[in-house]
């Protein structure tokens, strides 16, 4: 703060004890105010390391058949979302595969495949 600044805001007023206080309190607001930002990041790039999950299909992907369901590497079990997908690759064993969490639901992507519309599995 500009010594300008300081005198338009009074606080040549305050005696030293009081710029003391002051002082006090800013530096406990500062400190609050960047651990909540902290936490506020850590909590935005969570969410972030679950809107795209990039793994392999557990085992051969034999195509799309209305009612797929998809186990990858991490544990993950995904199932076909739209019934009418259809979609049969050459049998591909162990395929890349991304999921992308998107404002439609999720979406996944498998080597040598279309994307296509999954849901998460939360029993298998």
């Amino acid at each position: 703060m500009t010594p300008d600044e300081f005198k338009a805001a009074g606080l040549n007023k305050l005696t030293p004890d009081e710029l003391t206080k002051l002082n006090a309190w800013l530096q406990g607001y500062r400190q609050v105010t960047e651990q909540a930002a902290e936490k506020k990041a850590t909590a935005r790039a969570s969410r972030t390391k679950l809107d795209v999950l990039v793994s392999r299909v557990d085992g051969t992907f034999n195509g799309l058949t209305g009612r797929t369901i998809i186990r990858l590497e991490d544990g993950t079990v995904w199932k076909q979302a739209n019934a009418d997908d259809r979609f049969r690759p050459k049998n591909t064993d162990h395929p890349a595969a991304v999921v992308i969490h998107g404002v439609f639901g999720y979406k996944m992507q498998l080597e040598g495949t279309q994307a296509f519309y999954v849901d998460p599995v939360r029993n298998p």
